[in-house]
């Protein structure tokens, strides 16, 4: 640090007129050589007609997974069914047999 407070400033550095030509032209070509340069061409990672028939194959395959989980659902609600069908069927035969209690302590 310069202990002088009072030092002039050092003057900035000026730009030739022929240094920002050349910065400006050079710019200028690799913008061009950006946008003109050849882009090689990605290759296809599967034809068209490949895709498509995956596709299909796809389609069919969860379409037999839904067909599947809608088979097990319903039989998972048959049983369900058939089980609250043999509990009411219990707790008729309870009521039944409460009633027979009942009535026979109220004699």
């Amino acid at each position: 640090m310069n202990p002088d407070l009072n030092s002039p400033l050092p003057a900035p550095h000026s730009l030739s007129s022929e240094g920002t030509l050349v910065g400006v032209f050079g710019a200028a070509l690799l913008l061009a050589k950006k946008l003109f340069s050849a882009k090689p061409a990605k290759p296809e990672l599967m034809s068209r007609a490949d895709f498509y028939a995956e596709l299909v194959s796809l389609k069919d395959q969860m379409h037999a997974d839904h067909l599947a989980l809608l088979e097990k659902l319903d039989v998972n609600h048959r049983d369900l069914v058939s089980a609250l069908e043999r509990q009411a069927t219990r707790i008729n035969a309870l009521e039944a047999g409460f009633a027979r209690v009942d009535e026979r302590t109220k004699n």
